[in-house]
């Protein structure tokens, strides 16, 4: 069946029930419809930087690999814009006042695990990240501002000033996909792992709203 259509065709129709999951996660929801508040868009952020933190510097490293080198590109760089936000929304102590979430923990470790090891897998939480925050990114980025009043500060990590055609990046991503030199059993570990990393994200959204919750009883 992988054979059949392009990778990319099937890695989105494989994925794409986890991904409206992910999406629809209650936190993500509440937020979305003007119901979270300025700390839950916070503590969103603060558990960003964790996986984006993890992802950059597996970056890093998987550079010297032949197929993930193709995926990676300074123009999809969030760590610096992250920081920023985190600084504008916290101060300059932030990093004292951020903790990873359990899931966080997990989804980080399993971010380095496959990043030392398997390019494949690190490619599948790269195309999970970034071509999510290219889509639907976009859209939050812009709602989160006409909530809470910003207007570049604080929602840095959603702006991608390099990429002049988001669209045009994506279609590229997706041939580049199309072209990676997996075969069908390789094909279906990449899609497995996408998966997951949907899940590690729906994950993060149960455990926001769990410490939400404590927050507000304490």
């Amino acid at each position: 069946m992988l054979e059949a259509i392009p990778f990319s065709t099937a890695l989105r129709e494989r994925s794409s029930s986890a991904h409206s999951g992910s999406e629809g996660a209650g936190f993500m929801t509440d937020l979305m419809r003007g119901e979270g508040t300025r700390d839950d868009y916070i503590a969103l952020v603060a558990q960003h930087w964790f996986i984006y933190e993890a992802l950059e510097d597996t970056a890093s490293r998987m550079a010297a690999d032949p197929v993930a080198a193709t995926f990676i590109s300074d123009k999809l760089t969030r760590l610096p814009a992250l920081e920023a936000d985190l600084e504008f929304l916290l101060g300059a102590d932030w990093r004292e006042q951020i903790s990873p979430l359990p899931t966080t923990e997990r989804y980080v470790a399993r971010i380095r695990e496959v990043g030392a090891t398997w390019p494949g897998g690190f490619v599948a939480h790269h195309y999970t990240r970034y071509l999510g925050d290219l889509s639907g990114g976009l859209f939050i980025g812009k709602l989160m501002a006409r909530r809470f009043g910003f207007e570049t500060n604080g929602i840095g990590f959603y702006i991608f000033g390099d990429i002049a055609d988001p669209a045009e990046f994506k279609d590229r991503y997706r041939a580049q996909l199309d072209a990676a030199p997996w075969d069908a059993d390789e094909q279906q570990r990449v899609i497995d792992e996408v998966l997951a990393a949907y899940r590690f994200n729906t994950d993060l959204f149960t455990d926001l709203a769990r410490a939400k919750a404590a927050s507000a009883v304490a």
